[in-house]
């Protein structure tokens, strides 16, 4: 039998051939590499096949086994844990420090009585640790229920029920003839951002407000059924928050919380309405349902009514009577951004940023550990390629947030510390916040981003049913496919709307009832949100599939034909709404129909660059890939403007950002949108003129992005 030739020995004589053949030199070398290196694809598939739900739960728990929000010992002690794997995984690793103003509750009162003569009841303003609570050990950890950055003070008045506190409702309130000045109000969670409820209050004249969490939206109640024996949240829940209405620290809007900065004063950061100028207290079903029971007047319309069961909710003001104490202290804090770095082997300059925060209000088993475990679990992954020799072309960065939870403090002071240098080096930012909270994927994003998401989920299995892809799964849900990026109740705000980077945000399950209260912890977990860890897994392979494209991709892989296809859309929809106003969209349109023209050039140009990839090597290609690349990436800065929204500077991007009356919520032209409802309100002709001109510069950035996209000078 003939003895076949080792590998490395047919591979050597093959060499030896070819150079005899007067091959050259280089071309041998690019043999001998593509010969014995495994391709990108076959390490992304390898990563996909590395998951361990194991290792997820083992964070998570590790994670969660105590209370830690911002500037606590447990805190800094979770960012310890962070650090310590990433360096364990040869991922070098460091904490980022800034120096933040944070809020915490130093006393509360709350009492009721069914008329102001009468005797009234105090509520213990605590939630109950529940039988077999594992956590009870800890539990006094927990900070007493309260919102963040709220105003300080003492009030006492008629209760006034405002439904869930958005603009309309108080309209409704006005309408029915109820009188709120002077009263304190009562809302309920669930419709807007919860700083938005306590402003619109104040606007309306309110002396202070009450936030409590509804049976009929979280759960519990007359069923009789929560948390632990299900999934709901128990009458004693709690949903705490902050109420600060702007990004980052407050004492610093738009420049870093360094040591020894410039800082404006409380006092000014409430005058421009940012944090509120009246007391507020977070409640549970319990208490609110105690409170709705005093209210007497109109009976609310059925829409505002609570579960079935539930007692009938009248509008007042009164009878019902309370008397609200908060106070708080509000100290300048340290907090702990963790950051680690894979340096990039051909494009180190070229940063693909993932992140997520570690501070919880409680025990954040959802939120956000269920997404740091998914990173830690990603970053072991990576380990794993580099030791079978995977480097990528681009810098991947780590990035753990602190004290995301007082709004988007870490992320934001680290964006606006680096905006300079992430402004030119940045390809793009991918967020996981809760990362699990139950079945089914949801994911948003800038849209050059939506082809690859789409794409990578055709790669991963769906958590919940291993015949099937993610893809298949997410195509059948009732939601839209993608959604956008407009709203600010994450961290990639940051990197969207104040910078202009394309991002993501991904996350598997929608809301779930124990938001920010002392029940988010392992057992719920282990119970309701993830009882295998699979999902986990699912979110760390979409996640990490993502950055690993967009690092090793030779072109990066943005689409933005889509992005043209939906502003143009928007555009229609936002016409259609305004028709017989005084405003014109022929600069929109025409803006649209370049970018259009850019997106074509500039798609025709990398096909031609991909004809010619196995050249690249000797004639100079790689120059123009790098400089095609550097256009996609740019582009999405481009939809900014310096001056950013109208009396919202900080918000640079004219394309997506956050309602002004709903920081959750996500506007498409936020610029325009703010100036139709101030021009519905007053109907003068300057108001209008207010509106064009809100166009005209969205017809301006994207006339720039046209710019950036085809590389050249007008």
């Amino acid at each position: 039998m003939k003895k076949r030739r080792p590998p490395l020995l047919h591979f050597r004589s093959i060499v030896r051939q070819l150079s005899l053949a007067g091959v050259g030199t280089v071309v041998l070398l690019i043999l001998l590499v593509t010969a014995w290196s495994p391709s990108k694809s076959t390490y992304h598939s390898l990563f996909l096949r590395l998951s361990s739900n194991d290792t997820a739960a083992r964070h998570l728990h590790a994670l969660t086994r105590r209370p830690h929000v911002a500037g606590s010992e447990a805190n800094a002690a979770a960012a310890a844990y962070v650090l310590e794997t990433l360096s364990s995984a040869s991922i070098p690793a460091h904490i980022v420090s800034y120096d933040v103003l944070l809020s915490y509750p130093v006393h509360r009162y709350l009492s009721l009585s069914s008329e102001a003569a009468a005797p009234s009841v105090s509520f213990d303003l605590v939630q109950e640790i529940y039988p077999g609570d594992p956590y009870a050990d800890v539990a006094a950890e927990v900070l007493p229920t309260f919102h963040a950055y709220a105003r300080s003070g003492t009030a006492a008045g008629e209760v006034v029920y405002a439904n869930y506190g958005r603009v309309e409702d108080f309209d409704k309130l006005r309408a029915a003839g109820v009188n709120v000045v002077g009263s304190v109000v009562l809302a309920r969670y669930g419709g807007i951002f919860r700083g938005d409820i306590i402003r619109n209050a104040q606007l309306a004249g309110a002396i202070a407000a009450i936030v409590y969490t509804d049976a009929k939206d979280y759960g519990g109640g007359a069923r009789g059924k929560w948390f632990p024996n299900d999934r709901w949240m128990p009458p004693s829940g709690v949903q705490m928050g902050s109420v600060f209405r702007g990004l980052g620290d407050p004492t610093t809007p738009g420049w870093a919380s360094v040591s020894d900065c410039e800082r404006v004063s409380v006092d000014e950061v409430v005058a421009r309405g940012l944090m509120p100028g009246i007391p507020s207290l977070p409640v549970s079903s319990r208490d609110g349902e105690a409170i709705l029971k005093t209210i007497g007047g109109e009976v609310a319309a059925a829409d505002w009514q609570g579960e079935e069961g539930a007692p009938v909710y009248r509008l007042g003001p009164g009878p019902g009577f309370v008397n609200l104490t908060y106070l708080g202290n509000e100290t300048i804090m340290t907090i702990q951004n963790v950051i680690a770095v894979i340096k990039g082997k051909a494009e180190p300059d070229r940063y693909v940023i993932i992140g997520n925060h570690r501070d919880a209000w409680t025990f954040g088993a959802v939120d956000p550990n269920s997404g740091t475990a998914a990173l830690l679990e990603l970053a072991q992954r990576l380990e794993k390629l580099q030791n079978r020799g995977w480097k990528p072309r681009r810098t991947i960065v780590i990035c753990n947030w602190d004290a995301e939870e007082y709004h988007l403090l870490g992320s934001t002071e680290w964006a606006e510390d680096n905006r300079e240098i992430l402004s030119s080096r940045a390809v793009a930012y991918l967020n996981v916040d809760c990362g699990v909270s139950g079945p089914g994927f949801h994911a948003s994003s800038t849209p050059q981003l939506d082809k690859l998401l789409k794409e990578a989920s055709k790669k991963v299995q769906d958590p919940d049913n291993s015949s099937q892809t993610l893809y298949d799964s997410w195509v059948t849900s009732d939601s839209p496919l993608v959604g956008r990026l407009g709203g600010d109740g994450s961290d990639y705000a940051g990197f969207v709307q104040h910078i202009g980077v394309p991002s993501v945000d991904i996350r598997f399950g929608r809301g779930y009832p124990v938001y920010h209260s002392m029940y988010d912890d392992f057992l719920w977990m282990q119970k309701y949100g993830d009882p295998l860890f699979h999902r986990h897994v699912a979110a760390a392979s979409i996640w990490g599939l993502v950055a690993l494209k967009l690092a090793d991709e030779e072109f990066l892989p943005f689409d933005y034909m889509s992005y043209a296809s939906e502003l143009q859309q928007r555009a229609k929809v936002l016409e259609n709404e305004l028709l017989g106003k005084p405003v014109s969209f022929s600069s929109l349109y025409k803006s649209i129909e370049d970018f259009k023209n850019a997106v074509a050039k500039v798609n025709s140009q990398m096909k031609e660059l991909e004809s010619k990839v196995w050249l690249s090597k000797w004639k100079k290609e790689p120059v123009k890939v790098r400089e095609l690349n550097d256009r996609l990436m740019l582009t999405e800065r481009a939809f900014t403007d310096r001056e950013g929204l109208f009396e919202r500077p900080w918000y640079k991007h004219l394309i997506y950002g956050p309602s002004q009356h709903n920081g959750y919520g996500s506007e498409s032209f936020p610029g325009i949108d703010d100036a139709v409802k101030k021009a519905e309100t007053s109907n003068t002709s300057y108001s209008w003129q207010s509106v064009q001109h809100e166009v005209w510069r969205v017809a301006r950035v994207i006339t720039q992005a046209s710019h950036v996209l085809k590389g050249e000078l007008t």
